[in-house]
């Protein structure tokens, strides 16, 4: 592996044997790296998780396990809470991707409030809301 360049400009091109750019680091601390083929770039900031939270299934939907980036909740009603964020998101209301993902044989869907709170929905099959477990996953860029 080659180091090309260090200094106020970051760090760039670092290479691998085949003298093949696969990580540059700009002034501005953002990473890109090159695709297994190297035909395309990604940005690492843009491909992280932001936040993440998990629920327990009884109807106190209380917190379990890891979270990141979150720093409370409020239980609105049955299957619905919203989620404070520890550091906000760059950008306001729905603009931002939330994913929710199911642990039991519920619907879901997470959608961003605002720059700092994000909300999460349990229904059942025939769309009412109800508890069960879920988990949240927030991508976009951080302020």
């Amino acid at each position: 592996m080659a180091l090309t360049k260090v200094g106020s400009g970051g760090i760039e091109n670092v290479t691998n044997s085949a003298n093949a750019t696969f990580l540059t680091i700009d002034a501005s601390e953002q990473i890109t790296v090159a695709s297994e083929g190297g035909a395309v770039t990604t940005s690492i900031q843009q491909g992280i998780a932001k936040a993440w939270v998990g629920h327990a299934t009884d109807s106190s939907q209380s917190i379990t396990g890891d979270t990141f980036n979150v720093s409370g909740f409020t239980d609105v009603a049955t299957g619905y809470s919203t989620h404070t964020l520890t550091n906000n998101m760059n950008t306001g209301a729905s603009t931002y991707p939330v994913q929710c993902t199911p642990a039991s044989q519920y619907g879901y869907h997470g959608k961003g409030d605002s720059s700092s709170v994000f909300q999460l929905r349990c229904v059942d099959s025939t769309g009412n809301s109800a508890d069960g477990a879920k988990n949240g996953l927030v991508h976009g860029d951080l302020a």
